[in-house]
């Protein structure tokens, strides 16, 4: 199963609040490129397709770590599938039409110079990276309180926020460290560099 049906399957079997069929729809439609588009210009999943394979890797992420007995018994951590399948999947919808192709000049293995494609940023909506991501699903869909609150600050403390803000948040809304904690994992243990 490609990234895209697992995302579709597991999207369609645990989001079902009104809206979420609408937003769905515009992920698929043409006007957004979340299923073809990168993750990052030259990090985890910078290729075409890494957005939604982070998204899934980060959804099994924080499932696994939901289950743990540490969370559920001593943390009380319990969240139902709906949530987290909302803040795994769509933490990162920020980045929907925000990359674009550009080319630059590159050596080949012959040692000749040749045009090669490579990512970049084309922010048109500069309205910030969870926050951004609150701002398109709302627009579908209500969120409760701990999922926007876990999907703006989903970056965690390697984000650009003030730390105590992003402290304070990690108090109040536990999944918040949980989902950063799982957007971690992905990034850096699944689709690390050497990884793919």
């Amino acid at each position: 199963m490609t990234f895209e049906e697992q995302f579709i399957d597991i999207y369609k079997n645990n989001i079902t609040r009104p809206g979420a069929d609408k937003l769905l729809n515009y992920l698929l439609s043409d006007s957004c490129d979340f299923f073809t588009a990168p993750c990052s210009t030259r990090f985890h999943g910078s290729y075409e397709g890494g957005l939604v394979e982070h998204s899934v890797n980060v959804y099994h992420c924080l499932k696994a770590y939901l289950e743990r007995t540490r969370v559920t018994e001593e943390y009380g951590l319990q969240c139902n599938d709906e949530t987290i399948a909302i803040t795994s999947l769509l933490h990162d919808l920020c980045k929907i039409n925000f990359y674009t192709v550009d080319y630059r000049n590159a050596k080949n293995s012959r040692g000749e110079w040749e045009k090669v494609p490579y990512y970049t940023i084309n922010d048109t909506l500069p309205y910030g990276h969870g926050e951004k991501s609150v701002y398109i699903i709302s627009g579908f869909m209500r969120l409760s309180r701990e999922e926007a609150f876990a999907i703006r600050y989903h970056m965690g403390f390697s984000g650009t926020e003030e730390k105590n803000t992003v402290s304070k948040a990690f108090e109040m809304f536990p999944l918040s460290l949980a989902l950063s904690i799982a957007d971690m994992e992905a990034t850096f243990f699944i689709e690390g560099s050497d990884n793919r």
